[in-house]
């Protein structure tokens, strides 16, 4: 099997929405009720067309499958795709201001098998070389166990109330960066 990290184009966004659809309803099962799955999956999971613009989305690619997507980003927003976007979304200060990751999903077929790992490897680089100290996100519940293991902490709790009503637990994350850190 041929495995390939490359930068998202938005010609691939049908096959990412795809993949993150069947990763936020299958890796969701022991972190959330199936209500809440669905509700994050229609009203927050989705991609952030910005990143694509900005090349800082990437995909991996198995025997042509997209298998897993994730990013960083250079701007304000902290999590979401593009129905959850109002306005503008300014650049943040790399001197003073975090990074963010963005946007992670792994095929369930494939979860476990380092697919995140290789992805927050090459944001944290590129982060790196744009001269940026640290990086945050906001981490679904599912996600919380990969960050933690690569050296994120947790910031805070968080809480987004959804149509339903439904209400879906997050956890606000932080890593410092220094040169001889690894993933």
């Amino acid at each position: 099997m041929t495995t390939a990290l490359r930068v998202a184009l938005a010609t691939d966004i049908p096959m990412l929405d795809a993949l993150i659809r069947r990763s936020g309803l299958g890796l969701s099962a022991p972190f959330y009720t199936p209500a809440q799955a669905a509700a994050v999956t229609e009203h927050v999971f989705g991609v952030d067309s910005q990143l694509i613009s900005d090349q800082t989305y990437f995909m991996i690619e198995r025997s042509g499958t997209v298998v897993a997507c994730g990013g960083w980003s250079r701007r304000r927003t902290l999590f979401g795709g593009d129905q959850t976007k109002h306005g503008a979304d300014p650049l943040l200060d790399p001197r003073t201001e975090p990074a963010r990751i963005r946007a992670f999903f792994v095929d369930p077929a494939c979860a476990r098998q380092g697919l995140g790992r290789q992805l927050l490897s090459a944001c944290i680089a590129a982060a790196e070389a744009a001269g940026f100290q640290a990086l945050e996100l906001a981490a679904t519940l599912p996600g919380v166990p990969l960050y933690r293991a690569c050296g994120f902490h947790a910031v805070e709790s968080m809480h987004l109330n959804l149509p339903g009503p439904v209400e879906v637990p997050l956890v606000r994350m932080r890593r410092d960066l220094c040169a001889d850190a690894h993933v």
